[in-house]
């Protein structure tokens, strides 16, 4: 890892921005206690130190997570090893990537703060109108291809893979993409619409996007080497759906060690009926739009036993649309007895599950895109 910039007095600012945002992001956290580090398990502990160190802060897309640690683990070797490991592609276009795949999933949260990212790191017009959801108007044409891609799930109308995207750069875009698709789906359910206070002036808040954007990307430009966390979880094989990542041996090990953590954790607080019902839609040939509203949502609730439809609508709201998911949603939840860490537990296989629907329909675009060359295998 590069060395940190630093303020005037010699404090890094990585350690910095963590020390005076820590009580910040972590009261950001809703229908969940936030996990203070102090007191907490050794593996909850390491992992807030590690984000502190190479995100720049306690992160709150991933700190919400703290209730169950294997689940913890899952959500940073993921961020870690997508977004920042140093790779092929260049950190602006993995934020960009995050920006617009956020822009799809209606998750303002995470369009601010990676928009703020994006800001910092490109500092022109093409930031301003990708977090504005002006797609046309970005002037690279390589970024506008590759955010339209994502954006629109590979599917836009006529389109096509980006032409100037190296085949060994396609694993490193979709493990961007399937990561957001899953934080998303987790924000738009366990966390405040905007990182900034409702109670902020519209100058303030622009300040603060400012000083957001510098900070962020001067800590973005740091990168860190892969797999240094990879141990924290065991040896998992690589599930069919998430072939997209095997050219590359570090995503390799932190999806599929992840995805099996999460799957874990499932097996225990998901009834069986609600995970067959959602694998059952995704694997169809309408996948991420098998449910498209809440009719066909309840619809589908229809043929879960009575005592799974709880459990059952909020795991299908979080997979199809995240964003219309309900306190009185989680209150169900609740009332038949799910405690943080088996809530958290059941919203993070849905969203997972569908985040891995959504790399499989990238992988299959990108495969039946005109003239598409497979990845090559790329190690470390």
């Amino acid at each position: 890892m590069n060395g940190s910039p630093t303020q005037g007095g010699g404090v890094p600012m990585g350690a910095l921005l963590a020390r005076l945002t820590r009580g910040i992001t972590q009261s950001h956290i809703e229908h969940l206690s936030p996990v203070p580090a102090r007191g907490a398990p050794a593996a909850v502990r390491h992992v807030y130190r590690r984000l502190e160190r190479e995100f720049g802060l306690l992160a709150p897309p991933v700190t919400l997570h703290a209730a169950s640690p294997p689940v913890l683990a899952a959500c940073w070797l993921m961020l870690r090893e997508a977004l920042l490991v140093d790779g092929l592609v260049r950190r602006d276009t993995k934020e960009a990537v995050a920006a617009a795949v956020s822009l799809a999933n209606r998750c303002p949260y995470c369009v601010d703060v990676h928009g703020s990212a994006l800001r910092g790191l490109l500092r022109g017009p093409d930031a301003r109108a990708l977090v504005d959801d002006r797609l046309t108007e970005v002037a690279e044409p390589r970024l506008r291809a590759i955010v339209e891609w994502f954006r629109h799930d590979g599917t836009p109308a006529g389109a096509v893979l980006p032409p100037r995207v190296d085949p060994a750069e396609i694993p490193e875009l979709i493990g961007v993409a399937v990561l957001f698709h899953y934080l998303n789906r987790m924000v738009n359910v366990f966390l405040a619409p905007s990182p900034l206070p409702v109670a902020m002036t519209p100058r303030a808040a622009r300040v603060a996007r400012w000083l957001a954007a510098v900070t962020m990307a001067r800590l973005a430009r740091r990168g860190v080497a892969p797999g240094a966390d990879l141990d924290l979880l065991p040896p998992a094989p690589l599930p069919p759906d998430l072939g997209w990542a095997r050219p590359n041996a570090s995503l390799t090990t932190a999806f599929a060690r992840a995805s099996a953590a999460v799957d874990d954790a499932a097996e225990r607080v998901v009834p069986a009926s609600v995970r067959g019902l959602l694998l059952d839609l995704l694997a169809g040939p309408a996948g991420l739009r098998a449910v498209t509203d809440r009719a066909g949502l309840e619809a589908s609730l229809e043929t879960l036993p009575k005592s799974d439809r709880a459990g059952g609508r909020l795991a299908l709201t979080a997979a199809f649309f995240s964003y219309r998911v309900t306190d009185a949603m989680v209150a169900g939840n609740r009332l038949g007895g799910c405690d943080d860490r088996r809530l958290l537990e059941l919203v993070s296989w849905a969203s997972l599950t569908a985040a891995r629907a959504a790399g499989r329909q990238l992988q299959a675009a990108w495969q039946g895109a005109p003239g598409a060359v497979p990845p090559r295998e790329r190690r470390g």
